[in-house]
């Protein structure tokens, strides 16, 4: 957040810790936040959204995929053929459409990149816990 303010990004809204006991941060919108800001290229484990204008869909999926990490991003549109092509070129292991809640626990969860190998949750996580076995037998 102040490596972005410092290049001169702006708070849209939230921006700060609200009084009281805890460790939160108010949900936070940034705009006009430089490229290289160092928030673009670091997995923020927070409620801060950087609002960068783009182009067409492929500036915008270049930007979004333009980071080492990739465990979840997402896509709002009201057209579903988008949803489904954005949801493709996104380099994460999960997107959400039109939500910004994708943890389900029928489904699986992990990231690519720098945000992790595998998955858990869902059949797909069930079977990072399994071991196959072959067994072949001749025909007489």
């Amino acid at each position: 957040m102040d490596d972005a303010l410092r290049r001169g990004a702006s708070v849209v809204v939230g921006g700060s810790r609200p009084a009281g006991p805890g460790y939160f941060y108010a949900p936070t919108v940034l705009a006009g936040v430089p490229r290289d800001a160092a928030l673009m290229s670091t997995e923020i484990f927070g409620p801060v959204a950087p609002v960068i204008p783009f182009d067409d869909e492929e500036e915008a999926v270049r930007l979004a995929n333009d980071t080492e990490w990739g465990l979840v991003g997402y896509v709002f549109t009201r057209d579903v053929d988008r949803a489904f092509r954005l949801g493709e070129a996104l380099e994460v292991g999960m997107v959400g459409v039109n939500t910004g809640l994708v943890s389900n626990p029928a489904a699986p969860f992990g990231g690519v990149k720098q945000s992790g190998l595998g998955r858990e949750g869902g059949r797909v996580g069930i079977e990072e816990y399994l071991e196959s076995k072959y067994l072949a037998i001749p025909r007489s």
